[in-house]
């Protein structure tokens, strides 16, 4: 039954998609607007789902690659659409959207034929863990979007191109103010996510610290982000420099996320 409600969010994701994509060829930000509804509705249908495989399988429903990328999907979404209603960023929903269809296309690859979780992989600590760390890197992954964006707008206005996409895109204060609370509520996140598979795996394991590939990448990527934290707070950094460190220490963080599997033998399933 939670299927049906994850592919009918899929549909609303990729309408609102197409819908935000629109707009920046329409240049109407009405568009827009209506797309921000149908994501709401995409969101509140894709919750549903996650709380429905969460009670079905009695077991946190992101414990595996596919399960992972619905979560951050989820999140990434809600942060979104949490943010957008404070800022005038309805127009950043075309690279938020996009980015949440890829992710929930991908996660709808192995949702149905996902193996049993292991009893290493069960528990509430385990789960903390998990849905910290996604829901820090769904935060990361916002800033590193609005990075991106802040790139674009800013060029187009040193270019003296303020007509037409220009217009349209939020302004650099929306998009250095979102890229600022996304990292500075991200890193806590990704800090206490930290901390909780360290100590699960003492128990686990008998050791806080395996050297397994997964846990050296995910510490550079904190270091990464601890450095761009210390340069907004303690140096004031803004503007480019500030989007462009938070889209360097977002790939380094999605590398540890996902590309490690691909290259690493590694303990984790995710």
């Amino acid at each position: 039954m939670e299927l049906i409600f994850f592919r009918i969010a899929l549909v609303a994701y990729l309408v609102s998609t197409v819908g935000y994509i629109a707009s920046l060829f329409a240049g109407r930000v009405r568009v827009a607007k209506a797309s921000m509804w149908v994501l709401a509705l995409a969101f509140a249908l894709h919750t549903v789902h996650i709380v429905m495989q969460w009670i079905g399988t009695a077991s946190i429903p992101s414990a595996s690659i596919y399960g992972s990328l619905s979560f951050i999907a989820w999140a990434v979404a809600g942060s979104y659409l949490a943010f957008q209603t404070k800022t005038k960023t309805q127009i950043l929903g075309a690279f938020v959207s996009p980015a949440v269809v890829v992710m929930m296309i991908a996660a709808s690859a192995g949702l149905m034929d996902e193996p049993p979780i292991p009893a290493a992989l069960s528990g509430p600590l385990v789960s903390f863990h998990i849905v910290l760390l996604l829901i820090g890197g769904a935060f990361f992954a916002l800033a590193c979007l609005a990075g991106i964006m802040y790139l674009v707008q800013d060029n187009l206005i040193r270019g003296k191109r303020v007509r037409g996409l220009s217009r349209l895109l939020p302004s650099l204060q929306d998009l250095d103010r979102i890229n600022h609370l996304c990292t500075i509520w991200g890193f806590p996140l990704l800090t206490f996510g930290i901390i909780a598979g360290s100590i699960w795996a003492r128990t686990v394991w008998g050791n806080n610290w395996q050297w397994d590939p997964k846990q050296v990448f995910t510490a550079v990527s904190w270091a990464l982000y601890a450095a761009v934290v210390h340069q907004r707070i303690a140096i004031g950094w803004k503007g480019r420099k500030a989007a462009l460190l938070s889209i360097i220490a977002f790939a380094g963080l999605l590398f540890a996320f996902i590309g490690v599997n691909a290259f690493f033998v590694t303990m984790h399933r995710f």
